[in-house]
């Protein structure tokens, strides 16, 4: 009998903490296990990952030999940030002396960040000229910040990220002394030695508390029997060893909403869109374009960090959030959840049990307000009033939700609801996913601004137990499509079962060379494989950006064992269908332009003239969707002739301004992203890293899109 190869994902939600166990070859489920979220355990939520693990392993019996890729997300990262559960930290910065040093010492001296909560992170600082740097004054300065109460350092040198030898001192002396240490020159490669520090500072205020589980989490994986290496999710979508989280939890930041879109992107073939998880107490809000979730610097007590994570907003609002009311109507839903209240839903509450429901008004946590509503019975139980139940009356949810539960139910306990307000009970579940929608609008339409998705090419893509709740009515009160995949409540896990290590190289290098391009992709590509990808299954994928003079090296990457494609493939006709769809045009208005064995590339005219473009794999996967462009098929030989023709024919003129187009290219497997270029002979360099490799006769595909203000 072969042996199986299973891939295990973890997702740490508000609510639950939930396990899947996939077969390797066919992304089969093959095992699930949920567990509350351990957020008041002395391991915090780690203890949740654990019990989750444990639970669908045994539960199914799953061989722990048969494991070959584990990884988990974590809130830990967020919550201590958002709790102010953090470190006081020591900043040792050292640099020149002069002017120049007294430049560094006043800009890596940070100020105690406020969280936005009322907390902060404490920030002591020293600094040593470089004249003066040696162990015992570096002893020294650590002993001085340590008896101010720093618990950790930050290691921070002025252009240290041309060398950060003594960064790497600081290190070696601090950890002498017991001292977590975060060097600033490891968190970021970008010069502005403020952010930088802060960055730094952020990460190592984290340190103890996630090294701390960490530790537990990776011993209790080894003691069930587990030999392949912990991974842990990461807030841009990939995944890194945990060795390396216990150096940059920071990293870690959003983990959550980030596997809820890798699992999207796989199961959904989603290109333009938002994409909505929503759990039990908190929905995140994000974006994907192009096929690619967006990713940005995280703001941090309202201080931006060199920390890419997924650019998400978080919303107090979600399936399992409570109602506020008063005689006059709704007064607010949320961000109180029923789980924080310890309270059941009434619409998962046996309809036996709801005798004689009585309207009370609470106060769930000390400093709210005091007019949540909760549903008393006769058996002196309470429950109370959702956003789920709203829907599951109005009939919005279905039986194939996970959402879904007993209208009936949520319908008699809302009745004194009702008619304490004097209105109907649709009335009132009207109102309540009314005002959850006012939160939710103006996020869709900012985010949609921000990113230029034109309207007639979003949808709207909900995982989460709670997605039915709020997704079907959002999508019809905007009148938008949206799509809720199978096994929805469990979309995180499977997309941190399934994801790939991803690291990040980001230089500020002026002028570019082109061993500049190929020394960045190198070092990105290394990451990776130090952090368990496979060496031949890495991509890299090079941006500038000509205004920040920022190179940036993003490698994707699979480990150990590669996992089978999810779908089947689709022919020709299918993709065109899929390509018609999504441009809002008939089979006969859409037309292939080229194709070669992965991707079609289909056009068609707007009203306007213009030329839609589609680019679709064999996967039936739409990987670019613009609204004006053209494709050519050439050889490696001729691309350079076809980018400078499309560079020249797709530019835009307003006045006196020159809008450079975006550029795609199709070779193999993948599709290269250009969008953003705005030098031509930059993007003939960079694309000639990847070209130069290739044969002369090798055939690609070029696809370039007009930009509009």
């Amino acid at each position: 009998m072969s042996k199986k190869a299973i891939r295990v994902g973890i997702d740490v939600g508000g609510t639950h903490t939930k396990a899947v166990a996939i077969d390797n070859e066919t992304h089969e489920i093959i095992g699930k296990g949920s567990v509350m979220t351990t957020h008041d355990h002395e391991l915090g939520v780690a203890q949740g990952v654990i019990e989750a693990f444990k639970l669908c392993l045994t539960a199914n019996n799953i061989d722990p030999d048969d494991v070959i890729f584990i990884a988990h997300s974590t809130t830990q990262a967020t919550n201590a940030l958002l709790e102010g559960d953090v470190a006081e930290v020591g900043i040792l910065a050292t640099g020149k002396g002069g002017f120049e040093g007294m430049l560094a010492k006043k800009q890596s001296k940070i100020d105690d960040i406020d969280l936005g909560t009322g907390r902060i992170i404490k920030i002591h600082h020293t600094y040593l000229k470089k004249k003066d740097f040696n162990e015992q004054s570096v002893d020294g300065e650590i002993k001085a910040l340590r008896e101010k109460g720093s618990s950790v350092i930050v290691a921070s040198k002025a252009f240290g990220v041309d060398d950060f030898t003594e960064e790497q001192k600081i290190q070696q002396i601090a950890e002498k002394h017991g001292l977590p240490v975060s060097v600033a020159s490891e968190i970021s490669k970008l010069y502005g030695l403020t952010r930088r520090t802060r960055t730094a500072a952020i990460n190592a205020s984290i340190l103890p508390k996630m090294l701390d589980t960490a530790t537990s989490t990776e011993q209790s994986v080894r003691q069930a029997g587990i030999k392949v290496p912990l991974m842990i999710m990461r807030g841009d979508g990939g995944v890194m060893d945990i060795s390396e989280m216990k150096k940059r939890p920071v990293l870690t930041m959003l983990s959550g909403p980030a596997a809820s879109v890798v699992g999207a992107l796989m199961y959904l073939r989603a290109s333009n869109g938002v994409y909505f998880e929503v759990g039990g107490t908190s929905t995140n809000i994000g974006v994907i374009k192009n096929g690619r979730p967006a990713v940005d610097y995280s703001i941090v007590g309202g201080h931006a960090t060199y920390i890419s994570s997924l650019d998400v907003r978080v919303l107090g609002i979600a399936g399992g959030s409570m109602v506020r009311a008063s005689k006059n109507g709704i007064v607010d839903v949320g961000p109180r959840s029923a789980h924080i209240a310890g309270m059941p839903y009434a619409v998962y509450t046996p309809i036996e049990e709801i005798e004689d429901p009585e309207v009370e008004f609470f106060t769930p946590k000390k400093g709210d307000p005091s007019d949540y509503v909760a549903i008393k019975l006769k058996n002196g139980k309470r429950i109370t009033i959702t956003n789920s139940c709203a829907a599951n009356v109005l009939g919005i949810v279905t039986p194939e939700h996970y959402s879904y539960g007993n209208p009936a139910a949520a319908r008699k306990a809302m009745e004194p609801l009702a008619k304490h307000m004097n209105m109907t009970v649709e009335e009132v579940a009207e109102q309540i996913l009314a005002k959850s929608f006012e939160k939710i609008k103006p996020v869709i339409e900012m985010l949609a601004e921000k990113y230029k998705i034109e309207r007639d090419q979003i949808s709207l893509v909900g995982v989460g137990g709670g997605a039915a709740a709020l997704l079907p009515y959002t999508a019809n009160h905007m009148n938008l499509e949206y799509s809720i995949p199978e096994n929805a409540e469990v979309i995180s896990s499977i997309g941190v079962a399934l994801a790939m290590v991803r690291d990040v190289v980001e230089r500020t290098i002026p002028t570019p060379s082109k061993q500049d391009i190929a020394d960045i992709k190198k070092e990105a590509a290394n990451l990776a494989i130090a952090n368990g990808a496979v060496p031949d299954s890495i991509e890299v994928q090079i941006e500038i950006d000509s205004q920040t003079s920022r190179v940036t090296a993003i490698a994707l990457g699979s480990t150990e064992v590669q996992t089978t494609d999810l779908l089947k493939a689709c022919t020709e006709e299918d993709a065109k269908e899929l390509a018609a769809k999504s441009m809002g045009s008939t089979l006969e208005e859409t037309k292939l332009i080229t194709k070669n064995n992965v991707f079609y590339v289909f056009t068609s005219k707007k009203s306007n003239g213009a030329d839609q473009i589609r680019i679709v794999d064999k996967k039936g996967f739409i990987k670019v969707q613009r609204g004006d462009g053209d494709a050519a098929g050439c050889t490696v030989a001729e691309a350079p002739e076809i980018i400078e023709k499309m560079w020249e024919d797709l530019a835009v003129f307003k006045s006196d301004i020159r809008l450079q187009p975006d550029l795609y290219i199709c070779i193999g497997g993948k599709v290269l992203d250009y969008a953003g270029m705005r030098d031509l002979e930059q993007l003939l360099m960079v694309v000639d890293t990847e070209l130069g490799l290739m044969e002369a006769e090798e055939q690609i595909i070029v696809v370039g899109a007009r930009n509009d203000i």
